[in-house]
């Protein structure tokens, strides 16, 4: 048995005005989108935020794109092909994670992973002499980003806790050898 395609259907102007109009007035009465999909803590993030859900599907989907035209590394003879296709497949999964879960996975974001996630402290430890533990890169609430001349100027000034515990040992001297 053949099917018989349908013919399509034949409207005067009035007739689509008139659709146009009820499709119009759907669309006002409709609800605004509540995002189920997507956890909580980030539903409600601003669309100017980095991590904001529409510009995370604007990545997945340019990750999709890239995956689709790699599709033939996975399986290649070429290391850094194959790794090239890992990375971006984990990347996706990780992105996908995020909307589900609203914890960021991965240390790269962006639709080309070109952003380095940086970290923030939002506890200070310290050490025995009341001096505060800092490492590189990380934003502190007392003094912003701490960066390598930072600790260059920490270390230059003697500011080494403990330095006189510290020793360089000779590889007979270290216990277990």
């Amino acid at each position: 048995m053949v099917k018989k395609p349908r013919k399509k259907r034949q409207l005067s102007e009035e007739q689509r005005a008139e659709l146009r109009e009820r499709l119009e007035k759907a669309r006002a009465a409709k609800a605004p989108s509540k995002q189920i999909s997507v956890h909580e803590s980030i539903r409600n993030l601003p669309d100017t935020d980095n991590f904001a859900p529409p510009r995370v599907r604007g990545w997945i989907k340019a990750t999709k794109e890239r995956l689709q035209s790699m599709r033939k590394w996975k399986n290649s003879k070429d290391a850094k092909e194959r790794q090239a296709y890992i990375t971006d497949e984990i990347y996706l999964g990780n992105l996908q994670a995020y909307l589900r879960t609203g914890i960021y996975l991965d240390n790269r974001w962006g639709a080309e992973r070109q952003h380095s996630v940086k970290a923030k402290c939002i506890a200070m430890a310290y050490y025995p002499d009341g001096t505060p533990k800092r490492t590189v890169g990380t934003w502190y609430p007392d003094i912003g980003t701490y960066t390598q001349e930072m600790a260059d100027e920490d270390n230059a000034a003697g500011k080494i806790p403990n330095k006189n515990k510290v020793h360089a040992t000779s590889r007979r001297n270290r216990k277990g050898t």
